[in-house]
């Protein structure tokens, strides 16, 4: 609603009552004294006014347009009241707040789900919490034969082990990844060459075993990695290259069994064979 003065006042929900609050009408043309409360707060970006808001009986915010940059859609609110029966309205607090349209930052989230694969560099730890689902106790059956089994043999295990959802969830997401099936490598292999069926593939152990295994060819793009069965690579063991036959190549072979007498003329001022040798003067 607008009143006398043309400030837009509005209604909210008394505190500590479920019926809306009648903004005070004193309180509401206060827009002035709501005004100098922000002097001291920063006067060089205080706008228009906005209009009111009802907070309860004879309690009253004013908001004003914000012009600090990088405040977009922020507002001034200043809280005013007056005391029953008196005229004179007082400063209750001032106070920055954000529109229905404002600039706000990003909502918070904690750290341990802001961390993504990759961002643990040297020297960083990163605890598990007690209740990580992807850890089970290491006393208890671990649901992997492989595991369990060694535990009874030994009779020791590790505080936690990786649990059913554990392992659930590393299997998808190597699966998923850049060592899976459909990894472009993978599918520019030959059919043939699949890790299952390579001589350099190496099982892992437990319920993993029958998907998963670690490349160990220092040739291959993924030696010491986790790959699954299925994916593939040119640098596969038993992979055929069609054989390009070298050519031998023989020793030159002069043939003179026949040989063509040619005669030459000899040019005026040449040696005749029969003429003795000229001294040279080194005897």
């Amino acid at each position: 609603m607008r009143n006398n003065r043309g400030v837009t006042a509005s209604t909210a929900p008394a505190r500590g009552s479920g019926r809306a609050a009648k903004p005070d009408q004193v309180c509401a043309d206060a827009v002035e004294v709501a005004r100098l409360g922000l002097d001291a707060v920063d006067p060089d970006h205080v706008g228009e006014h906005l209009g009111v808001v009802a907070e309860g009986e004879r309690l009253v915010t004013h908001f004003f347009a914000c012009g600090l940059p990088g405040y977009r859609g922020w507002r001034w609110a200043v809280t005013v009241t007056r005391i029953s029966r008196s005229k004179q309205v007082t400063i209750c607090e001032a106070t920055l707040l954000p529109g229905p349209d404002a600039l706000r930052a990003p909502e918070w989230v904690p750290w341990q789900e802001r961390l993504q694969p990759g961002d643990l560099g040297v020297g960083d730890l990163l605890p598990t919490p007690p209740d990580d689902p992807r850890l089970a106790p290491g006393y208890a059956q671990s649901d992997d034969p492989a595991i369990d089994e060694t535990n009874r043999e030994i009779g020791l295990g590790r505080v936690r082990v990786m649990s059913r959802e554990g392992r659930l969830d590393a299997a998808q997401r190597w699966y998923d990844g850049e060592r899976g099936p459909n990894a472009p490598i993978s599918v520019a292999a030959p059919a043939s060459a699949r890790c299952s069926s390579c001589g350099f593939y190496l099982q892992l152990a437990g319920s993993l075993r029958q998907a998963f295994g670690v490349c160990g060819n220092e040739y291959a793009p993924d030696d010491a990695q986790v790959v699954s069965a299925d994916h593939g690579c040119g640098a596969h063991s038993e992979v055929l290259v069609e054989q390009v036959q070298t050519v031998d190549e023989l020793p030159t072979v002069f043939d003179d069994s026949e040989v063509e007498s040619v005669s030459v003329s000899r040019a005026h001022g040449s040696v005749d064979e029969a003429e003795p040798a000229e001294p040279y003067g080194h005897g």
